[in-house]
C-alpha cells in the first residue's frame, strides 16, 4: 500500500491536531509536544561550570601601556553575555581578573569542583600567572586575540607540557570562546550521562566499568516488563494524536499500516516517560536480537523522536555508538546517525533505516521524510530521512575508552532507492577514500553529525587522554 498525503485530507486530519501557522508549517518538536525539560540537547542535570580567568599585567607594553584592564574584561564581559547561544547552559562560577602571581596561586583554590578553565590573555607579562593555574589540573582554554603579547611564541610548548589539558585559541573572533568550552561541555555531558540498554543479553561489566571510570557515564540494563508497563500507560488518545502528526507531515506513508504507525507512536511517547523517569540521556535496544518481536512495535520511530528533542535512541544495543552520540550532544548541539556504509568510488554512503530528522539540532526545522518499512526485515514502520546535500558532516566512533576514530566529508546526494538501508547520504570524503576502507576496524558503524567538528573531538581527546585516529588519512 502506498498513499500520499492530499490537501484535503491535511486540513481533515491537521483539524484539532496541528495547525499551519502564518510562518509556515508547526513541525514536529518543542511547538507540537512537550519537551524535556533539558539543560541542553543531551543533559538533564546541570548547567557546565566554567571557571573565567582574565590575566594581564598593568601597563605592559603590549597592546598598550594605555589599556585599562579593568575596562577591557568588560569589553569581553558584554561580548560574551550577547553569545547566550554559545554559552546558555554555562554557569561562570569565577569571573576573576589575575595580575600577580599571588593572585594566581589563590585563585588555584578557588575553582574546585569546576568542569574547565577559560583564560583570557589580555596583555604582556601573562606567562608566570598561567602555570599555577594549570597545576590545578582541570582542562583549560587560554583564548589570545592579536596583539595581546609576544607570549604565544611560547605556548607551543606550554600545550605540550600540559599534557593534552591546555588548549590555545590565537584568534580575534570571540565566537571561537564558544568553540574552546565545547569539549569541557562534551565531557560534562559524558559525566552526567546515563544509557538505558534494552536487552536480556548480559553486559560486558569490564566495559561499563570503564565508562563509568573514564567517562563518568551510567550505562545500565533496562527490562521489557518496564517498556511495556509504560506502553500500556500511555492514553490512547494521546497514540492517535502523535500518529496524526507523523502521517500529516510525512511526504509519503509507503508500506506500514495506520496500526503499525499507531504501535510504534505509543512506544515512542513510553520511551520518553522512561527517560525522564530515568533521568537518562540515551537508550539502545537489541532490537535485532533478544528484542526482536518483543516489542509491540520496532524502536524506530521513537528513536527518531527522541534524537530530535534532545535525547537519543541508538540502534542494536550499540554501546560505543551511543557514547559517540552523547559527545557529538556535547560538542554542538546536534544529534547524530548512525549508520552501515558501504564505499562508491571517492565517495562513501552511510545508509540505515533508522534516521534522524532534526540533524541541525532540537530547535531547527526538520528534514522531509516518508514513512516506510525497514528495508532488511520488510515490516515495521520508520521515517526515510532525505537530509540536505551541501552540508559538511563529521563521522566518529569512541572504541573502547581508549580512542575515537573520525573522518569528515560533505554531503552531495540523498540516494532514494530500495538498496541498502532507507536513510541514505552519499558523502565525499576528506582525505583518502582508499585510505578509509583500508583502515577500517572496530565494526561497521559510524555516527554521523552535520558540521565538520574534528578540531573539538582532537581537543576532547586532549583532555581525556584518548588517542585521535584520522581514517581517511592518506597512508
Amino acid at each position: 500500500m502506498s498513499y500520499q498525503l492530499l490537501r484535503r485530507d491535511f486540513l481533515r486530519l491537521g483539524a484539532g491536531v496541528c495547525a499551519l501557522s502564518l510562518n509556515g508549517p508547526v513541525w514536529l518538536g518543542q511547538q507540537a509536544f512537550s519537551t524535556p525539560s533539558l539543560i541542553s540537547p543531551g543533559c538533564w542535570k546541570s548547567k557546565v561550570r566554567i571557571a573565567k580567568i582574565y590575566m594581564g599585567t598593568p601597563k605592559a607594553h603590549w597592546p598598550t601601556p594605555l589599556m585599562d584592564l579593568t575596562s577591557e574584561m568588560q569589553r569581553y564581559e558584554e561580548e560574551i553575555n550577547g553569545m547566550q547561544d554559545g554559552f546558555s547552559d554555562v554557569e561562570f562560577v569565577a569571573s576573576e581578573l589575575v595580575t600577580s602571581l599571588e593572585q594566581a596561586e589563590q585563585l588555584k583554590e578557588k575553582v574546585d569542583g569546576v568542569d574547565g578553565i577559560l583564560i583570557i590573555h589580555l596583555s604582556m607579562g601573562i606567562l608566570p600567572l598561567i602555570k599555577p593555574i594549570l597545576s590545578a589540573g582541570y582542562p583549560t582554554v587560554l583564548f589570545s586575540a592579536p596583539y595581546s603579547g609576544h607570549e604565544w611564541i611560547h605556548f607551543g610548548e606550554l600545550e605540550k607540557e600540559a599534557k593534552g589539558q591546555l588548549v590555545v585559541i590565537l584568534s580575534s573572533d570571540l565566537r571561537k570562546l564558544a568553540d574552546g568550552i565545547n569539549p569541557i561541555r562534551a565531557i560534562h555531558h559524558l559525566r552526567e550521562a546515563k544509557i538505558l540498554n534494552l536487552t536480556t543479553n548480559p553486559m560486558d561489566n569490564s566495559f561499563l566499568e570503564k565508562a563509568r571510570t573514564v567517562f563518568g557515564t551510567e550505562i545500565v540494563p533496562v527490562s521489557l516488563d518496564r517498556i511495556l508497563s509504560l506502553y500500556h500507560t500511555i492514553p490512547d488518545s494521546e497514540a492517535r494524536s502523535e500518529t496524526d502528526k507523523w502521517i500529516i507531515k510525512a511526504m509519503e506513508v509507503v508500506e506500514p499500516s495506520q496500526e503499525e504507525i499507531y504501535r510504534s507512536c505509543k512506544l515512542a511517547l513510553a520511551f520518553e516517560r522512561l527517560l525522564e523517569e530515568e533521568q537518562a540521556t540515551v537508550i539502545t535496544a537489541d532490537c535485532y536480537g533478544s528484542m526482536h518481536h518483543k516489542l509491540p512495535a520496532y524502536p524506530c520511530i521513537g528513536f527518531t523522536r527522541l534524537n530530535d528533542i534532545g535525547l537519543g535512541g541508538i540502534c542494536e544495543s550499540d554501546l560505543e555508538s551511543a557514547l559517540t552520540f552523547i559527545l557529538f550532544q556535547g560538542l554542538c548541539g546536534r544529534p547524530g546517525f548512525i549508520s552501515d556504509p558501504t564505499v562508491d568510488g571517492d565517495t562513501i554512503i552511510l545508509a540505515h533505516c533508522l534516521g534522524t530528522r532534526k540533524m541541525e539540532g532540537p530547535n531547527k526545522p526538520g528534514a522531509p521524510y516518508k514513512l516506510r518499512s525497514i528495508m532488511e526485515r520488510q515490516e515495521g514502520a520508520v521515517p526515510q530521512i532525505f537530509m540536505k546535500a551541501g552540508n559538511s558532516v563529521t563521522q566518529a566512533r569512541i572504541v573502547g575508552v581508549e580512542k575515537i576514530l573520525c573522518f569528515t566529508g560533505q554531503i552531495i546526494a540523498a540516494p532514494d532507492n530500495d538498496r541498502g538501508c532507507r536513510t541514505k547520504i552519499t558523502v565525499r570524503v576528506d582525505g583518502d577514500v582508499e585510505s578509509l576502507w583500508k583502515n577500517w576496524s572496530h565494526g561497521l558503524h559510524r555516527v554521523t553529525c552535520l558540521g565538520n567538528i574534528r578540531k573539538g573531538i582532537e581537543r576532547f581527546c586532549g583532555f581525556k587522554n584518548l588517542e585521535f585516529i584520522d581514517e581517511a588519512r592518506p597512508v
